[in-house]
């Protein structure tokens, strides 16, 4: 009577692990952008707070430009390129009374807060402040 694994029986359970292994790495790659895509989602409603603060202000939103909703590119506003190493995302906005729409864009490799990404795309809020109602959609992996 024998006791152990044959070869074969090893190389099949070293397989199967690899497998479940090249597996276990793709997702949490695919659920780490998702949680950078919630930090875009969450800054894109303080945005819209912003927003709604200054139609309440003014009276409408036409004419409001990124500064006014504290997006630029100083390092302690909201930024609106890939060139501050403190984001994943750039930001800017367009407006004709009342919708306001906020896009989120993933910086590529290299620029905005490291690790960049190869996976382009974007968030994008679009809200009918009168109304209140919120429309999400968006490209890449983050909607």
């Amino acid at each position: 009577m024998r006791k152990g694994f044959t070869l074969l029986e090893l190389i099949v359970v070293i397989i199967i692990v690899g497998v479940l292994a090249t597996l276990g790495f793709t997702q949490y790659g695919a659920m780490i952008e998702k949680s950078r895509g919630a930090e875009a989602k969450a800054i894109c409603g303080d945005i819209r707070k912003l927003a709604a603060a200054y139609r309440l202000e003014r009276g409408t939103v036409t004419g409001v430009i990124a500064s006014d909703l504290n997006i630029g590119t100083s390092t302690d506003q909201i930024p609106s390129t890939c060139s501050q190493s403190s984001h994943y995302f750039s930001y800017s906005v367009a407006a004709a009374d009342p919708t306001i729409t906020i896009t989120a864009t993933r910086c590529g490799t290299g620029t905005g807060k490291t690790p960049g990404s190869t996976n382009a795309g974007t968030i994008v809020l679009t809200t009918n402040l009168t109304t209140g109602v919120d429309s999400w959609t968006g490209t890449g992996v983050w909607h």
